[in-house]
């Protein structure tokens, strides 16, 4: 039988291997109509392209609805959300 224990553990890995799915890069573009729709400014929503799986939103004292909207999003997309608070220097 370790013919068939073989075949059902190639037929298994198959199976999970099928279900993951490599992340995508967005474009600039899409990233640029997210951001806008959660109330960020062009720019401020990007993915880092050495590690497609993180989307960074980089924004100075974010809502908790737009980090909730971005969040959500990104969830949606296979990705995984970094919320970077950038404190601008003055003037």
């Amino acid at each position: 039988m370790p013919v068939a224990r073989s075949l059902a553990t190639f037929s298994a890995f198959l199976a999970l291997s099928a279900c993951a799915t490599p992340p995508r890069m967005h474009d600039e573009a899409q990233l640029n109509q997210v951001a806008t729709a959660c109330g960020l400014a062009l720019g401020e929503l990007i993915q880092d392209e050495s590690e497609k799986k993180l989307l960074l939103m980089i924004r100075q004292d974010p809502s908790p609805e737009q980090r909730a909207c971005v969040a959500s999003w990104a969830r949606r997309n296979g990705l995984k959300t970094v919320f970077v608070n950038m404190q601008f220097p003055e003037g």
